[in-house]
């Protein structure tokens, strides 16, 4: 097996054990990146180039990545203990701030910014041994749930299939983990955006209770709903990423200060008399149709439905209750909430882009301060950045906001009690991850409303706060991945470890990679 295919786990035993060096583990995944991501994403980039390959990354930080691998490799040989990420190689979404790179939001407006500090949860990897492979890609500002969005182009293809999407707005992290580009990878989730992805690419996603890690050096969108989290190709090594970055502090005043538990341990303990729920209105989609304007249902796929029924029968053989029927009768209305809360917040957060104090300014001549604010916004901005700013402006004015934005609040406020009544019945629950794999690029791009509802069964999550994890569930009849999905109680990771592990288990070996990326890297020393 080669180094760069080995869990992170694997990995920090290894290296403290010196069989092997952080930095023999560093170029092994640097040159097996070469083999299968192809050009990073640039600005005025083509989509279409090197269709064969993923694209996860925008910068891929080497020198920097070299530096840490010979630090821990010092630490090692001096007798010290490096930490729990000892050596193991990892990504980050560009959308945490890294000192000395640029950290661009996929976005035009930052393509020139470089970071003066480091987001905590990065900053804490690095402290636990991590290596910084470098900035992987995401949908602009993270407004999406396919990738297409980002001003950085190629953006990341799905590595099962490269004609499919990764899933947004954390594709290049969720590309770049089932690419076998890194063991571990930072992504952001307010609606679904590490669970969605990771569903769509065959890894593990996490979305951790809002406020167990800090938000510091974050990018904001929605600043209610953002939760960093990470991306793994295994359920414990979820648990050590969690372990590693979460805790209170005191640069980011909505970081709990709940102690953070060994999750490691945690994982050691068996599903046996877990009550785990089964809800019906998590086998339903219901979206707005537009002709009509009625509210409209579907069932989700049979394929979907039975991935999670087959979850619930071989968690029920590891000795866990299943109880059916618990009712969730508000999770039909987490997309039109999520639709003008997060716009509202949007728009909030990208007020700050101006042209003036950092990022892109307009090089056009300009007569006042509002046409250099008018230019430098109108040229940086994409698209769907343009968008939530009208959507959200429009939404929380004095005149709307009652009609609009304060009844979305309320209905977050019963997302929120559909959960603490079902968490009185049982342990967590089991959902379907997505209504459907993953979609052809260009399959629904434009549409940010249809593409918002693929987040439909993930987003009430952020509504509420509860964390949630979504768990590879074999493959669909079209060879693209399946997820299956657990939520929990605030701050009871441990039990969707222990309820994604016995998953893991009972399922038995699982192919963690598609065959071309495996052999991706001998294919490139033939040529060489």
């Amino acid at each position: 097996m080669e180094l760069f295919e080995l869990t992170a786990l694997e990995i920090a035993r290894k290296v403290r054990n010196r069989e092997v060096s952080a930095a023999q583990v560093l170029e092994s995944h640097l040159h097996h990146i070469t083999a299968v991501d192809g050009v990073p994403g640039t600005l005025g980039g083509d989509q279409n180039t090197e269709p064969d390959k993923v694209h996860a990354f925008i910068t891929l930080t080497a020198d920097r990545a070299r530096q840490q691998a010979a630090a821990i490799d010092a630490q090692i040989a001096a007798g010290q203990d490096p930490g729990p990420l000892a050596g193991v190689p990892v990504s980050i979404k560009d959308i945490f701030c890294v000192a000395g790179t640029a950290s661009t939001a996929a976005s035009k407006i930052l393509a020139n910014f470089t970071a003066p500090y480091t987001a905590t949860a990065v900053e804490r990897w690095e402290q636990a041994g991590a290596v910084v492979l470098g900035k992987v890609n995401l949908d602009e500002f993270t407004y999406g749930s396919s990738n297409e969005s980002s001003a950085f182009q190629p953006a990341p293809r799905n590595p099962w299939n490269t004609a499919h999407v990764p899933g947004g707005s954390s594709g290049g992290s969720a590309a770049a983990v089932a690419a076998l580009e890194g063991p571990i990878s930072l992504g952001t989730d307010t609606a679904g955006s590490i669970r969605l992805p990771a569903a769509y690419c065959g890894v593990v996603g996490l979305k951790p209770t809002y406020g167990r890690v800090s938000r510091y050096g974050l990018i904001a969108f929605g600043s209610s709903l953002d939760c960093p989290g990470p991306l793994t190709r295994t359920v414990a090594d979820s648990a050590l990423a969690l372990g590693a970055m979460a805790g209170a502090d005191s640069r980011d005043a909505t970081a709990a200060t709940v102690p953070v538990p060994n999750y490691l341990a945690e994982l050691e303990k068996d599903v046996r008399g877990l009550k785990i729920g089964l809800s019906p209105d998590y086998f339903r989609i219901t979206y707005f149709d537009a002709a009509s304007g009625d509210l409209m249902e579907q069932p989700v796929p049979a394929s979907v439905r039975q991935a999670v029924l087959d979850g619930a029968q071989k968690l029920a053989q590891r000795g866990a209750e299943i109880v059916e029927n618990i009712p969730m009768p508000h999770t039909k209305f987490g997309i039109p909430a999520y639709f003008v809360i997060s716009r509202v917040e949007a728009a909030s957060n990208l007020h700050r882009y101006d042209g003036v104090k950092y990022g892109y300014r307009t090089i056009g001549q300009v007569e006042d301060l509002r046409s250099l604010y008018r230019q430098s916004r109108a040229q940086g901005f994409g698209l769907q950045p343009k968008l939530r700013i009208l959507m959200g402006m429009y939404v929380s004015a004095a005149q709307y906001s009652e009609q609009y934005y304060n009844r979305a609040l309320r209905i977050r406020s019963l997302i929120r009690r559909d959960f603490d009544e079902a968490f009185q019945r049982v342990d967590t629950l089991l959902t379907p991850s997505t209504p459907a794999p993953a979609f052809a690029i260009g399959g629904i791009y434009g549409d940010s409303v249809l593409m918002q509802y693929a987040d439909q069964l993930l987003v009430t999550g952020n509504h509420a706060g509860v964390p949630g994890i979504s768990v590879p569930a074999g493959f669909e009849e079209s060879g693209l991945p399946l997820g299956i999905h657990f939520f929990a109680p605030d701050f009871r990771e441990d039990l969707l470890f222990r309820a994604g592990a016995a998953y893991e288990a009972a399922s038995g070996p699982r192919n963690l990679a598609p065959a071309w990326v495996r052999g991706a890297s001998s294919s490139l020393e033939v040529q060489s």
